[in-house]
C-alpha cells in the first residue's frame, strides 16, 4: 500500500469547506471522487486542516493510501485534469507509510487579508475582507502580539454544535507569531504569481508605510497567524476583534483580560471567511517552529 501527500490549493468561495458533507459540495469530498476515479478503489483522504465554508488554501496538506502503482506526477497530472479549476493539485509525492496530513502536522500558518482602498480590485473582491474605514494599524498590531503564546482560547472559539464535543475539546492552543503587516498593492500587469496573502490574484509588496513613497498609498493589511493548531473560527474571531481595536472599540491592553475571561460572547464578531487562507502546513521538527517563516511562504508545505 502506497502512501501520497499532496498540497492543494483552492478558492473556498463555491465550497461548504473542506470536510464532506453530505448533499453539499466539499473541497475533500470533490478530490475524494476525483481521487477515485483515477484509481477506481474506495479511498479515505486526510486533510490537515478542516477550512470553513467560503476560506481558501495554498498549502492545504491531504493524503491518501493505494494500491495504484501511478507515479506521484501521474496523480497531479490526472487530478487537475478533472477537478475543477478552482481546485489545484500544486504538488504530489510518495510519503511514509506512517504519515498522516492532520495528525503529524506541526505548524499551520493562516493569512487573514484586509483592503483599504477605497476600490476593490474586481480580481481581489473573492479574497478580501473590504475596509476602507479610518482603523488604528498600530493598535491591532500591538493587540495581536497578546495572542503568541500557549494559552486558553475559550473566548475565540465558535461552538462545535454539541455541548459534549466542546466540554472534552481542550481550549489551549499554542500560538508562535500573530503579526499584522502592510503591503502595497500593484498594477495588473506587474502582479507577482505568489504574494505573501498566499492567493496570486494580486501581487503586493510589503512595507511600512514610513516613506513619502508609501504614505496614504492604498494598501493591504494582512494579519498572520501560525500556531500548532485552531479552534473552530479561532482566527476569524480574533480578526474581528482586532477589527474592534482598530475602531477603539477594544484597547489593545485589553485583550489579556479577554482571553482570560474564557467565554466567547466577550469577543469580537466573527469576520467574514473570504479573507482567510490556510497559507501552509508544517512538518518540521518542534525546536524549528518557533522560527517565523519569511514574508512569502508560498511554496512550502
Amino acid at each position: 500500500m502506497r502512501n501520497i501527500k499532496l498540497t492543494l490549493a483552492y478558492d473556498g468561495s463555491e465550497f461548504h469547506g473542506w470536510q464532506i458533507q453530505p448533499g453539499q459540495p466539499t473541497i475533500q469530498g470533490v478530490v475524494r471522487e476525483v481521487l477515485q476515479r483515477i484509481t477506481q478503489e474506495e479511498l479515505s483522504v486526510n486533510g490537515a486542516g478542516r477550512t470553513d465554508a467560503g476560506v481558501h488554501a495554498w498549502g492545504q496538506v491531504a493524503n491518501f493510501k493505494t494500491q495504484s502503482q501511478l507515479s506521484p506526477w501521474d496523480f497531479l497530472r490526472a487530478c487537475n485534469a478533472l477537478l475543477p479549476p478552482s481546485v489545484r493539485v500544486r504538488t504530489a509525492e510518495e510519503a511514509d507509510a506512517d504519515f498522516h496530513a492532520r495528525w503529524l502536522a506541526k505548524a499551520k500558518t493562516y493569512q487573514y487579508r484586509i483592503y483599504r482602498g477605497r476600490v476593490v480590485p474586481p480580481f481581489c473582491w473573492r479574497y478580501v475582507l473590504h475596509d476602507p474605514y479610518p482603523l488604528d494599524f498600530a493598535a491591532m498590531a500591538e493587540a495581536a502580539r497578546h495572542f503568541e503564546g500557549q494559552r486558553d482560547f475559550s473566548s475565540f472559539a465558535a461552538s462545535s454544535g454539541s455541548e459534549d464535543v466542546d466540554q472534552e475539546r481542550s481550549p489551549i492552543r499554542n500560538v508562535f507569531r500573530s503579526q499584522f503587516l502592510r503591503v502595497l498593492t500593484t498594477a495588473p500587469e506587474q502582479y507577482t504569481q505568489e504574494g505573501p496573502h498566499m492567493m496570486p490574484e494580486c501581487g503586493v509588496r510589503e512595507h511600512d508605510g514610513s516613506t513619502a513613497e508609501h504614505q496614504g498609498a492604498e494598501d493591504e493589511w494582512i494579519y498572520v497567524v501560525r500556531g500548532q493548531s485552531f479552534l473552530r473560527n479561532m482566527v476569524r474571531k480574533i480578526v474581528g476583534t482586532l477589527l474592534e481595536v482598530g475602531r477603539g472599540r477594544v484597547a489593545a491592553s485589553d485583550i489579556p483580560a479577554l482571553l482570560g475571561r474564557r467565554d466567547r460572547t466577550c469577543s469580537g464578531p466573527t469576520a467574514p471567511p473570504q479573507g482567510l487562507c490556510l497559507a501552509s502546513v508544517d512538518y518540521a521538527n518542534v525546536a524549528d517552529l518557533t522560527k517565523s517563516p519569511s514574508a512569502n511562504p508560498a511554496g512550502s508545505s
